[in-house]
Order: C-alpha cells, then structure tokens, then sequence
C-alpha cells in the first residue's frame, strides 16, 4: 500500500493548501477518491465559501465508529530556507520531502489510500473520514464540522486525531488562545514625547505585563503535570509600530498567544490582562492623549485536551499501537474540540513533531507503513 499512499501524498503536496488561501481544490480531489468508493459525503464550508471541510462515511449508516481526522491547512514557506520545492513531493532514500509531509497530509494520505480497503471490508461499524480548514489558525474548520455533525448526526463514538506523534498515544495538550492587540498613542515630534502615550512604549508595558504573568504561571505549574513545559506559557510572536525614531509611535500592533494547562490559567490571563489595561495603561496613557485606545482582537480559542486515560479511543489505540504509555503535548491540536462534542479522542499519527513548520520538512516512509499497519488492524476492530 506505500505506492498508493505515495501517489495520494504527492497530490496532496502539490495543493499549496497554505491557510491564507483556499483548500477546495484538495478537498474536491478527496471527494473524487471517496466518491469512487461509495463513501456518503458532507462538505461544510466557511462564510466566504473558499475553505471546506469534508467528512466522509464508509460501512453501515449508523452512529458510531471511528472518525480519522486530519487538518488540510499547513503553515507558509515565505522565509524559509528550502532546498527543495515545499508543493512538489520529493522522496529521498526514506524520507518523502514537502510542505505538509508530517504535518499532516502524510496521515491523510494513509486514510484516503485506504479507503477502497474499508470499502471493500465489510464494515460493521463505520469509519469516517474528516478533513478540516484553518487549524493552524485557530481550529475554526473543525468547529463547523462538528457543530453540522451535532446537528445532522451521524454520531461517532472515538476520533483517532493523526498530529504527528511518531505513533505514541497522546490523551493531553495545552490549549490555545491567539490574539491581536493594537495600540492607538499619540504622533508627534520626539522631542515632545511623552512616553506613557507612545504607542511602542505602551506596547513594552503590555509586554512586560505579560513577562510578569508567565513568570507567576511557571511557578504554580503542578509538579505532577504531564506536559513539558510543566506549566501555561505565554508568547508574543510579533510586533510591529511606528515610522521613524523621531516620531513618537502612533499605533503598535503585537500578536501574543498564550497555552494553558488548565481552564483556570485560561481566567487567570484573561482576567489580568483586562484588569492592567483598564486600571493602569489607558488611564497612564490618557493623562497625555484622551484618544488613547487598546484593542484586543481574538485570533483563535481552542480549549485543551483533557485526559481521558481509560476512554474508548485510548483503548483503541493501545491495541492498534501495542503501545501503554500515554503521553501529552505542548502543542495544539483538535483533540478538545471533539471531546466537548462527546467524541472521545486520541492523538496519534505518523510523524515526528520535530519537523513540522519546519524548511526542508519531511516524513519517515517508514512511518506511513506503520500507519498503514494501523489502519489494517482497525478494519479487524470493525469487523
């Protein structure tokens, strides 16, 4: 089954499926290959129409079963020293090279190779397939799905998320929470500045204030935690402000995010970051320019996945895997989302996190066989 899954993969790559842009060309590449095989189709899609997800039954027409889910979205390459093609499949002694590989058109390839094996099968409980849009930017394709799955049915009992796990059996991560925080100061010539109402200054208030706050954090992670880091991180990614230095900053604009462990080091942030803007940087700022504003736009809010040791998809994964110790990750994934929507999830895909995001980033063939392996002795818990 490596060729076919090869073959898929190398499509899949070759959609420059970037989440700025539109993923539909892929998605309707995936409903030909499932349609083929009798799969039922539902497609939902975001309000401008350009990105869909596609959830995709094969078996019996009933509630239950076990959703393969992967995201379709990948990060860009602008920047990014490759020394390959990142939207043309290379393979290279064992390792298949391309945007995507690991992260995480290399786990959809397995399931979409294997859909004429499930087809074929003789299914007595579903498998079903969904694909999603805009993961790497807040989840938002998966939201959709499972809110029409909610409302249409069918009712999948465990979903089997393929991030790139090398195959180890995750029952944790962190959530993610993104933000977009613009400062509106005064511009004026600098010899008149007055700092408090200089948006970059504000902005390095707003910053530290942040330092402050994961420094708080670090210290109450709980020296039992699963996740490494232990404990909630916080991150401002980027920044951006100004015109020149001898013009005081009129608007800065950061990007920050942060992951918590728990839902109360979610309160604990949000709560902070209000309290300091509204009882100590705007009225410091406003002393000098009325006008003054801070905004704060939510990028994205995913909760995270809280652990299920003794859950159905962990059960199922120890027999696909053989594997019984159960890890968590620091990263993202859609894992919560389904648990919220009363799917019991797990993580586990082909892959190595190591390379995700990454120049030059590649999956092991060695790993898609192992995934392929999996795929196989799923179809005999289904039978």
């Amino acid at each position: 089954m490596i060729q076919p899954t090869l073959e898929v993969l190398d499509r899949l790559v070759g959609y420059p499926t970037v989440s700025t842009d539109s993923n539909l060309e892929l998605i309707d590449y995936a409903a030909t290959l499932l349609e083929a095989v009798g799969a039922r189709i539902t497609r939902t899609f975001d309000d401008a129409g350009n990105k869909a997800n596609l959830f995709a039954s094969i078996g019996p027409d009933v509630d239950g079963g076990v959703i393969l889910s992967g995201h379709t979205d990948v990060v860009p390459t602008e920047g990014q020293d490759w020394t390959r093609d990142p939207f043309r499949l290379t393979i290279e002694g064992d390792r298949a090279y391309g945007r995507g590989t690991t992260d995480m058109k290399g786990f959809l390839a397995c399931a979409l190779a294997m859909a004429p094996v499930f087809a074929d099968a003789g299914l007595a409980t579903p498998v079903h397939l969904a694909l999603t849009f805009d993961e790497e930017e807040g989840c938002h394709g998966a939201k959709v799905l499972l809110d029409t799955l909610a409302q249409t049915g069918p009712k999948p009992a465990v979903a089997i998320i393929g991030e790139p796990t090398r195959h180890g059996i995750v029952v944790a991560n962190k959530g993610c929470f993104e933000f977009t925080t613009e400062i509106r100061g005064v511009e004026r010539h600098a010899s008149m500045s007055a700092a408090g109402a200089g948006a970059i200054h504000a902005a390095a208030r707003f910053i530290a204030m942040l330092d402050r706050l994961a420094d708080q954090l670090a210290v109450r992670a709980p020296a039992d935690s699963m996740f490494d880091p232990p404990g909630t991180t916080i991150n401002v990614g980027t920044i951006q402000g100004g015109v020149a230095r001898n013009i005081t900053a009129g608007s800065a604009v950061l990007d920050w995010e942060f992951r918590p462990i728990d839902p109360a080091d979610r309160d604990f942030i949000l709560a902070e970051v209000e309290r300091f803007v509204s009882e100590e940087l705007l009225p410091s700022m406003r002393e000098e320019f009325p006008e003054a504003e801070v905004v704060t736009t939510t990028v994205g809010a995913v909760g995270g996945f809280r652990p299920d040791p003794d859950g159905p998809a962990t059960r199922l994964a120890r027999i696909l895997t053989g594997e019984e110790t159960l890890g968590a990750v620091a990263f993202g994934t859609e894992a919560g989302l389904f648990q919220e929507a009363g799917i019991s999830p797990v993580v586990c895909g082909p892959g190595d996190i190591e390379q995700a995001h990454k120049p030059d980033e590649f999956i092991e063939l060695s790993e898609l066989d192992r995934c392929l392996s999996l795929m196989n002795r799923l179809i005999a818990e289904l039978t």
